[in-house]
């Protein structure tokens, strides 16, 4: 009885620290159904889509690496301002 409470336990633990994202229409009118994630943490190891983990609600394997180290995005530089090119200041002359 106790490895059956043992068994009932372990496998009901993933349930536990899961967070229910309920469903939402975008601002573009594309509905999204809810689904549940892990809940937040510092890991990236843990999460349903990382590679060698599968989703319990949908039984798909993770395919994601997550000691994969991402390139950065090569710098561009900010776009040419629109501002005019400063003029001295003039002061006013009279013409009398």
């Amino acid at each position: 009885m106790r490895k059956l409470l043992l068994i009932a336990a372990v496998v009901s633990f993933p349930v536990w620290a899961d967070t229910y994202v309920p469903s939402y229409t975008r601002s573009d009118g594309t509905f999204v159904q809810g689904y549940y994630k892990t809940s937040p943490n510092s890991t990236k190891a843990d999460n349903y889509s990382t590679l060698g983990n599968t989703n319990p609600y949908t039984s798909q394997r993770g395919t994601v690496d997550p000691y994969k180290i991402e390139t950065p995005k090569a710098y561009s530089p900010p776009a040419t301002p629109t501002v005019k090119p400063y003029e001295p200041y003039t002061p006013y002359k009279s013409q009398y």
